[in-house]
């Protein structure tokens, strides 16, 4: 099957020609014919907590596959389940319900647990009465709850570092967020094996020119990887462009969406927490930004108008999220990897999806 496009992003750069699938991987790609659009990994995102009305903490099947089918439409091709902090018991009991495949929707790359053990000063959204201290107990429990292939803490906090070596051990990705880390906290935890920071400038210490913080850290390091959420309200416009031009190919887009993305304004609810969506722009109860209702598709074309050229903008929203979640696969479009395929017309909608390539 060819997929009739007039080029592909194969390694990070724009090959003219077709694409050709076969048994559920990419058979070539370059292939002469006339074509229209752009084919390139699909997307993947670190930070999905809902999608389409469904709040993933309160999910169950029905409602995975409800909202895997939205962000299928919108280019997603693969995720992580994201739950903030909560009620050990109520992450425990979300945890059981995420599935462990979904044969018909985006892949399932396991849960990211953003929180508990994150800082007070820096919480955002997150409810200030279940934070946590780390505790490696507690981290085991919610380990044991399924299958966890993130976990966002603060790093600064007394006891983190042997929380970082136990997922290390364990093979699960540490991100460095919600946290009141200084540059050299921030650098102590990379060099113990914090390879990404979660929401860049959002929920972090603030940046100084004497006291540059986690955000400037991650940015001078070039074995350390950043998400952003690029939706125009989280990150300004030339904030974004300065890390761009800093950490260009070890930025990774994510959503943060909720389950307001995808339905309009009005009110929803976070992990029990009520919030409002108005206009584009999602608010806890204080007022604060609380998840977005951005989709990946949506993150391309900001940054893209923003002046990102496309293969770049294409890549933070496949080959890099997928590096970091250790899937590198997921993020190639070429010869033998999953066709997993997003194709955008000349407008950049979403004109075709393949996930194991159908």
């Amino acid at each position: 099957m060819r997929l009739g496009v007039a080029a592909a992003l194969v390694d990070g750069a724009l090959v003219p020609g077709d694409v050709e699938i076969a048994d559920g991987t990419v058979a070539a790609v370059g292939l002469a014919g006339a074509g229209r659009g752009v084919a390139a990994p699909g997307f993947v995102d670190l930070q999905v907590n809902g999608f389409a009305g469904v709040d993933f903490m309160h999910a169950d099947r029905h409602g995975y596959a409800l909202a895997g089918a939205a962000m299928l439409a919108t280019g997603t091709t693969a995720y992580q389940p994201t739950f903030i902090t909560a009620p050990a018991e109520h992450l425990v009991a979300a945890l059981g319900e995420v599935p462990r495949s979904e044969p018909d929707g985006p892949r399932i790359l396991g849960a990211h647990l953003e929180g508990p053990f994150v800082s007070p000063q820096r919480l955002g959204v997150h409810p200030r009465a279940c934070c946590r201290a780390p505790d490696p107990v507690l981290l085991a429990r919610l380990l044991d709850g399924g299958h966890v292939g993130q976990v966002t803490l603060a790093p600064e906090l007394p006891g983190a570092f042997e929380l970082i070596d136990l997922l290390l051990a364990r093979g699960v990705v540490v991100s460095a967020g919600h946290t009141d880390a200084t540059a050299a906290e921030a650098h102590l935890a990379f060099d113990r094996g914090v390879r990404t920071v979660t929401h860049l400038f959002n929920a972090m210490r603030p940046m100084l020119p004497r006291d540059p913080g986690i955000a400037l850290a991650a940015l001078a390091r070039p074995d350390v990887a950043v998400q952003v959420i690029a939706d125009g309200h989280h990150v300004a416009a030339d904030t974004l462009c300065v890390a761009w031009r800093a950490a260009c190919g070890r930025i990774a887009l994510v959503t943060d969406a909720v389950a307001a993305t995808a339905m309009g304004d009005g009110d929803f609810a976070l992990a029990g927490r009520n919030l409002v969506s108005r206009e584009g722009v999602v608010r806890g109860p204080e007022g604060q930004l609380a998840g977005s209702v951005l989709t990946m598709i949506d993150a391309v074309r900001h940054v893209h108008a923003l002046g990102v050229p496309l293969e770049e903008a294409l890549t933070a929203a496949s080959t890099v999220p997928a590096r970091i979640a250790g899937r590198p696969e997921l993020g190639r479009l070429g010869p033998g990897a999953p066709a997993d395929v997003v194709v955008l017309d000349d407008e950049l909608q979403v004109a075709r999806v393949l996930v194991r390539g159908s």
